[in-house]
């Protein structure tokens, strides 16, 4: 097994029920996953709703992102594809772009 070749896959559009075993088991029958991880809301601890699957086969990691993507799950339409990697371009929603200062109110 080489690392070289992992994978992973954004899983968005999860019924807030979804359990790591539950998306394993789906993506298994189709190749090894490394790992499930699902996104959870800091302060609540429930699912955002989306998650992360790793698989150490890239060709297995494509036949499960092609039978999966729009897959009824939990009376859900999945959206599966491969995660784009994090960048850290500002503008996005959770800051570090540019931010106008607010001049005081009083």
């Amino acid at each position: 097994m080489q690392g070289v070749n992992l994978k992973n896959i954004f899983v968005g559009n999860l019924d807030f029920g979804a359990s790591e075993e539950s998306i394993r088991t789906l993506f298994s029958s189709y190749g090894n996953v490394d790992r499930v991880s699902i996104v959870t809301d800091r302060e609540t601890g429930r699912s955002r709703g989306f998650a992360f699957v790793e698989m150490s086969d890239s060709g297995e990691a494509d036949r499960a992102i092609d039978a999966l993507n729009g897959y009824n799950m939990g009376g859900r339409a999945l959206n599966v594809n491969e995660a784009r990697p994090k960048t850290n371009s500002g503008g996005g929603g959770g800051g570090g772009g540019y931010r106008q200062r607010r001049e005081p109110r009083w």
